[in-house]
């Protein structure tokens, strides 16, 4: 196995990688080879200092084979993870080494608090509000770990929940329904409106109190999805989407050098709150969010309005609760591939190896180790190939570029239709531009039934006979590369013929997902 030190660097910081057989190690930045680094025995490789960029690492003698990324800025990149227990004596280092195999940025502490409405009154160790064990000891020396690992941990707080032990001295702050009673959540949260003087001043020193006694890196901002507008107690109608961005504008006030991720709970209120002053668009989806192309429609809009903000959609996969392993795997593989060929990234994996299949963190499940090793090895292609599927300048380029009136780059197969959208039987291409270079993306949805991105799915059935056909430039052969996260990081050069005036490519076997890049 290789496994980065960190789970991100940064420039002027040398890059060390753990390996467990001797073999010497080939780093690629694009499909290029830019160093080989001698490793005649297990242990620690140092790398030396890489440029800004992500990088494949492989292990030619072994066929192990990894990735690291060299950002500008903690804050470019967000790949989630999560943690949610916090029993006294839990293992640590095992959850970094975690965040380490998936190159996790960020781990979100899911219900480590005491209550909702107040953080640190239980002590060090107490039991939250559903009655969970919790010990400060165990949050702290996760976030060391995780420290260590270059990864930040966040800690969960609801904007606008209180619970019933904290209600009375709220209950003025309250946001009513049509009904006139407190809005609530499953029986046990009421909610009030965030942007209340007295709540803000209340929530800002609850959680800079946090950060201040447990060492939090930043916060994870929750809400529930509803209500949109209301009536709060004291008769003012209140827009609860403004008071969100006042939320996040008292909080950062507050706490300039935290890192803030706020829940657009589907997709309420991406029109706005990416403005705010947070660090990521982060969007959990529900219905009638579906369906692959739902996924990627969000996906696309979140990164129209995030600035150049991280993407992250919290897509739970409760697949693996209902549905064999291998079932789910496919559902899986085909979520990461509509959402990493469209700039986002998802929330599913965390803890020590363990799978989201619920929106309480706390009703995860272990995952089986062809899962793990699954997971690793698209989060590894998700690193090595970061410039052309994360950077915040990629365009869409398909309306202008295929079909027979464009005629500059499309791709066929012998026996699958080619697709616009995301549809049952047919393999669903997209091409985005990156700089000079055009990225075709190539998702097989030959054998489905349907998209349901959370559904179970069929395993894909590989596709022969593709054909990449493309324009090239007067007296230039274009360079063309394939890659597939189910068979490594790196890109592969391909051959390219130059037939009647036009670039062809015969493709590698399509599995889940291909991309090709291609550079004129």
């Amino acid at each position: 196995m290789l496994l980065p030190t960190q789970s991100v660097y940064l420039p002027g910081t040398a890059v060390r990688v753990e390996i467990s057989c001797p073999g010497d190690l080939v780093v690629t930045h694009l499909g290029s080879p830019v160093r080989e680094v001698p490793c005649e025995r297990p242990g620690l490789v140092d790398l030396g200092e890489l440029p800004v960029g992500g990088y494949g690492i492989a292990q030619p003698s072994t066929g192990a084979s990894s990735a690291v990324q060299v950002c500008a800025s903690a804050s470019d990149r967000l790949r989630y993870g999560f943690v949610a227990s916090f029993r006294p004596g839990k293992d640590a280092e095992a959850v970094a080494r975690f965040a380490r195999r998936l190159h996790l940025t960020d781990i979100q502490f899911y219900d480590w608090a005491y209550r909702h409405a107040d953080l640190l009154g239980g002590g060090e160790e107490y039991r939250d509000a559903l009655d969970q064990p919790i010990s400060l000891a165990t949050v702290r020396s996760l976030i060391k770990a995780l420290g260590a690992a270059g990864t930040r941990s966040m800690g969960y707080a609801a904007v606008y929940g209180v619970g019933d032990e904290e209600w009375e001295q709220w209950e003025d702050t309250a946001l009513l329904d049509a009904a006139g009673d407190p809005y609530s959540l499953a029986d046990f949260l009421h909610i009030v409106d965030p942007a209340h003087p007295r709540w803000l001043e209340h929530f800002v020193a609850d959680i800079e109190a946090a950060a201040r006694e447990v060492g939090f890196d930043g916060f994870h901002l929750d809400q529930y999805g509803y209500p949109k507008t209301a009536v709060r107690a004291d008769g003012e109608i209140v827009d609860v989407a403004a008071s969100f961005d006042a939320l996040i504008q008292g909080v950062r006030e507050a706490m300039p050098d935290a890192t803030l991720v706020f829940n657009n709970v589907n997709d309420f209120p991406t029109w706005s709150s990416p403005a705010a002053p947070q660090d990521a668009v982060y969007i959990e989806p529900w219905e009638p969010v579906t369906t692959y192309e739902a996924l990627a429609r969000v996906a696309t809009r979140a990164r129209l309005v995030g600035g150049g903000k991280p993407v992250v959609l919290a897509a739970y996969q409760s697949v693996y609760d209902k549905a064999a392993r291998d079932v789910a795997d496919v559902s899986t593989r085909l979520t990461m591939a509509t959402l990493f060929s469209h700039g986002a990234t998802q929330l599913l994996a965390g803890e020590d190896g363990r799978l989201l299949v619920d929106p309480y963190y706390v009703r995860n499940m272990p995952a089986e180790d062809e899962t793990l090793d699954m997971l690793a090895n698209w989060y590894d292609f998700l690193v090595a190939n970061d410039e052309i599927l994360m950077d915040p300048g990629i365009v869409d380029v398909t309306a202008s570029y295929v079909g027979d009136y464009n005629g500059d780059i499309d791709v066929s197969f012998d026996a699958a239709p080619v697709c616009w959208e995301a549809a049952p039987g047919c393999v669903w291409r997209r091409v985005t531009r990156v700089g000079d270079a055009l990225v075709v993306h190539l998702i097989n949805l030959v054998g489905q039934s349907d998209t349901v991105w959370d559904g179970p799915h069929r395993p894909a059935i590989t596709l022969r006979g593709g054909t990449l056909r493309l324009k090239p430039l007067f007296g230039r052969v274009p360079r063309v590369s394939a890659a597939d996260p189910d068979v490594g990081p790196t890109l592969i050069p391909l051959d390219v013929r130059i037939v009647d005036g036009q670039a062809v490519v015969s493709l590698p076997d399509l599995n889940v997902w291909q991309v090709l890049h291609v550079l004129p």
